[in-house]
Parts: structure tokens; C-alpha cells; sequence
């Protein structure tokens, strides 16, 4: 089967949905890969490297999808891009579905089965279909790209010659996919970065990462994340009021702000009012990833980057990705490489559409004329919900000084035990082992306690504690054999002087790895 390639008919997009890497993965499941002349120009991938990856181009959008059997695109099909289908071909791209009710009944009338990227499921299984999150990772990327272009200032605190410059604070708002992505490269940059989101078990993930998670003083406990498909649920009123109370209180202190708070099939959330705009500092930045839903900022403009009249940047944006145009294609191209994978088990090029497969079912809208979307909850739960942490009552020092004293207590009986019976067994021994054993047994226990005296006390800083431990049984064994080297018969002379040789080397050696080892923390 043939696998097509249009060019993006969007003037501002810039990515492709195959790559001359991925077209070579394709190709080895069974595919012939067509890619229409030109598009992947925009992302840096010329036709000569399609043609050195065995891919053919098609001159015209009409031959190439009248003679593809799978059609892959990044954006949503135009109603023309959809009439060009038949019974018996796949669309895979982007579609929304929800927002887009009429393309998918004109989908339904040409009996053309439709894979929309964006309803991939989030499991476990699918994460290396999820285009929605390969796209996000890369807008919140951007989205600190862009910020500190409009910025002008360091992300990161100087002290300089010419006098001490202070590092930006950042406010992230949402930790899915692109916040987390946007804390990154902020504190990666060296900002000091905060984060909020309304699902309170992402704050360890947040303060992993080196920002500072925004707390609010509310008792609610918000809705599992886990329902909505991974995204944060609507918050209720109450909760909307601290939370804007507690931005507007930090509005005067932050730089730049990057709202990421979006649901699908809803309208993005008004988070950052203009009064808090008004309350920032001149030449601060707001980057609102939700622009293309309206916006988390009231000052947002779809595609657009407007200045306030306090002069605060407001960057609209929805083509954050498009931004990246060869990472994001080399990944969306990646995400489709691994959905075709899924639709040919067999590897021999012929595409099988198991609507009994959750990842399959899910991403299907559109199946032999009839409309599959909304799809079923799949058989897996979408992301497991992070169980709170039960609460440990910390002791009162009292009771730590009381456990402390009966653990000491505890410690002595055993040592003094200890004690008692290898005193007892050595009578024993003593008793009835013959001189010459116990003479060699006295020269045991000292070459023990002096050899591995003598190298543990060595700073650890001088080698490692796996080194001090091989190091001392070393010690001990060079100290044994050095004793027995004057005897009297030939073999025990040969076998010391062996074991000095080795424990030697060992001994050598441990120290030698271990100064290479501090070598790699010194500064040149």
C-alpha cells in the first residue's frame, strides 16, 4: 500500500507529517512512501533527501491523493482536502472532531476511514502515539523562547563589572505536558520559576524540576485528573476566586508569565485578568499557549503579539510548534511511524483496522461511513491518580530523646552480648586447640585489625568507600602473607609472595581508578 504526503494547504505551517528517517522506517513495514514536491521544504527537508530515502514525488496534491491509500497530514483536512476521499482510504491527521462536526459528517459520506492524532488515548501504551503531547512539549519550549526574545533582559542573575542584574521570575500556569516542558527551560535558564496548576499531586513533579509550586490556602480538594483524560478538571467558583486573589498578588513580582490551562473541546479559562497585566512591571511578558481557544489572558489576540499600555508583551501565538518546524515534524512524523506500526501487525504493508484495539478505537472517528466518535472508555485507565500522602505525626523531642536513649540501650546489650560469647568461645579454643594454632590465630586477628585499620582510616575522600572496603581486606592480606613469607617451606614462601603481588595490584589499582574518578570533579 502507498502512503501520501501532501503539502500543509495553512500558510503559516510549516511542519510535514513524514520524514526521510521515518520514511525509512515505513518502508520496512511494507510501505511505498509519496510525499507531494515541496512540502517538507519549510522544515528543512528537501525533495533530494526524500529521493535519497527512497521516497517518490508526486508533482500535483490531486495525483498524490488519488493514488495514496493512507493520507497523513499535520492539520485538520480542508472541506476540498476531504471530498478527495474514498471508501477504502485513511486520513490520519489532526481533526478535532468536537469542534469539527461538519468536516467529520462530510468524512462519513466519502465511507473513508478517518484517525484523528488528537484523540489518541492517553495510556500507557500509546505514549509513543500521543502527538498532542509531542506538540505541547514543544510549544512550552517555545513558549520560553519567545518570551526571552520580547523580554529583554538575562533569564539568569549576573554580577557583572558593570553592576548586578537580577534574575527573572517566571510564572508558569498549567503543569501538563507544555508547562512542565516551559519550567524547564525556564529554570534551565536560570529564572527563578514558579508554577500553579489545580491538580495538587503534580507539585512533586513541579518541585523536581526545580520550581516553586504556588500553594493556595484552600481546603478543596480538586477533581482527579485522571477523569477528564489527563487534563485538569473545571474548578468551582470558590476555588477560581483564590486563585485569581493569589495571582494578582503575585502579578507585581513576575516577568514573565506562560499560561498553558486549556481542556479539549472547551474554551481556555481566563486566568490572567488585564487588571493583573496593569499590575505588572513595564517590558514584563505574558506567552499564552491558549490563544487559539481565546486565550488565558484577557489581552490575548489570536496570532498576534500586541503591547499593552503599561507596556507589557502579550505574545498570541498558535503556531508555537510550527516555530519548530523540524523537531516537531521529525516527532509528529515519529508519532504517525508508530500509529501505522500499530495498523500493521503483520509488517507487510497492508493496513489493519482492529476497532477492538483501545489506542485504534479511540483514535477513530470515522469507520466505513459511519460516525465512531465519541469513542468508548478505554479498557485501561487514562493516568493513574496519585494517592495522597497519609499524614506522619512528627514526635515531640521528648519522645525522640526517649526512642534515641532505648535504642542506645538496646545497642550496648547487644555489643556486651557479643562480647560475653567470643570471650567464650576463645576459652574454649584455648582450652583445647594446640599452641601453634593459637600462636597463628593471634597472627590472624592482627593482621585483620591492623590491615583494615590502616586502610579505612584513609579520608574517604581519597577513594571511594567500595575502594576503602577492597582496599582494607587487601591490607589484610599483605600483612598476613608478609608474615608468612620467612617460613620454612618453599610452596607457603610462594604462595605470600603471590598474595603480596595481588593484593598489591588491587591495592594500586583501587587507587588509581579512584584518583581518575576525582579527576572528572576538578576543574581544569
Amino acid at each position: 500500500m502507498r502512503i501520501g504526503v501532501p503539502r500543509e494547504i495553512v500558510a503559516a505551517e510549516a511542519r510535514v507529517a513524514l520524514t526521510p528517517d521515518s520514511a525509512l522506517q515505513l518502508q520496512k513495514i511494507g510501505y511505498q512512501c509519496l510525499v507531494e514536491t515541496g512540502a517538507g521544504n519549510a522544515a528543512g527537508f528537501s525533495d533530494e533527501a526524500y529521493v535519497a530515502a527512497g521516497v517518490e514525488i508526486i508533482h500535483s496534491a490531486d495525483a498524490l491523493w488519488s493514488s495514496s491509500d493512507v493520507i497523513a497530514k499535520v492539520r485538520p483536512p480542508e472541506a476540498d482536502e476531504v471530498a478527495k476521499l474514498s471508501s477504502g482510504k485513511t486520513l490520519i491527521s489532526f481533526f478535532y472532531p468536537a469542534q469539527n462536526k461538519d468536516l467529520l459528517e462530510q468524512a462519513q459520506l466519502t465511507e473513508a476511514n478517518v484517525i484523528a492524532m488528537d484523540m489518541v488515548p492517553r495510556i500507557s501504551r500509546a505514549q509513543k502515539m500521543d502527538a498532542l503531547s509531542s506538540m505541547a512539549n514543544i510549544a512550552g519550549y517555545r513558549a520560553v523562547i519567545e518570551a526571552g526574545s520580547n523580554f529583554g533582559r538575562f533569564f539568569t542573575g549576573q554580577v557583572t563589572a558593570a553592576g548586578k542584574v537580577p534574575p527573572a521570575k517566571v510564572l508558569v500556569i498549567g503543569a501538563g505536558v507544555a508547562g512542565l516542558a516551559a519550567i524547564g527551560a525556564a529554570t534551565s535558564l536560570g529564572a527563578i520559576t514558579y508554577a500553579f496548576d489545580v491538580r495538587p499531586e503534580v507539585a512533586e513533579q513541579i518541585e523536581s524540576m526545580g520550581a516553586e509550586f504556588v500553594y493556595l490556602d484552600f481546603e478543596e480538594q480538586q477533581q482527579d485528573g485522571a477523569v477528564t483524560g489527563g487534563y485538569a478538571a473545571p474548578s468551582s467558583p470558590e476555588f477560581r476566586e483564590k486563585q485569581l486573589a493569589k495571582f494578582r498578588e503575585l502579578a507585581p513580582e513576575i516577568d514573565i508569565v506562560i499560561t498553558t490551562a486549556l481542556i479539549p473541546g472547551r474554551d481556555a479559562p481566563k486566568l490572567w485578568l488585564a487588571d493583573m497585566v496593569a499590575a505588572m512591571k513595564p517590558g514584563s511578558v505574558v506567552v499564552d499557549l491558549a490563544a487559539e481557544r481565546g486565550g488565558n489572558c484577557d489581552l490575548t489576540v489570536a496570532d498576534q503579539k500586541i503591547v499593552s499600555e503599561n507596556g507589557v508583551t502579550i505574545v498570541g501565538y498558535t503556531d508555537f510548534p510550527s516555530r519548530m518546524a523540524a523537531q516537531a515534524s521529525m516527532l509528529y512524523a515519529t508519532n504517525i511511524r508508530h500509529m501505522m506500526t500499530d495498523l500493521t501487525p503483520n509488517k507487510d504493508g497492508a493496513v489493519v483496522h482492529n476497532m477492538e484495539d483501545d489506542v485504534i478505537r479511540g483514535a477513530t472517528v470515522a469507520f466505513q461511513g459511519e460516525i465512531t466518535f465519541p469513542p468508548p472508555p478505554p479498557k485501561v485507565q487514562a493516568i493513574a491518580a496519585a494517592k495522597p500522602k497519609e499524614t506522619v505525626k512528627e514526635p515531640t523531642p521528648e519522645e525522640k530523646r526517649a526512642k534515641e536513649a532505648a535504642a542506645f540501650k538496646a545497642q550496648t546489650r547487644n555489643q556486651a552480648g557479643l562480647l560475653v560469647i567470643a570471650i567464650l568461645l576463645l576459652l574454649v579454643v584455648g582450652a583445647y586447640a594446640p599452641e601453634s594454632l593459637m600462636n597463628h590465630f593471634i597472627v590472624f586477628v592482627l593482621a585483620c585489625f591492623i590491615g583494615f585499620s590502616v586502610i579505612w582510616n584513609v579520608s574517604h575522600s581519597l577513594h571511594t568507600p567500595l575502594m576503602a572496603v577492597t582496599n582494607a581486606i587487601s591490607g589484610i592480606v599483605i600483612l598476613g602473607a608478609l608474615l608468612q613469607v620467612g617460613s620454612g617451606s618453599w610452596l607457603v614462601v610462594v604462595l605470600a609472595a603471590l598474595s603480596v603481588l595481588i593484593a598489591t595490584i588491587n591495592i594500586v589499582g583501587g587507587f588509581l581508578v579512584t584518583r581518575r574518578m576525582l579527576a572528572m570533579f576538578q576543574k581544569s
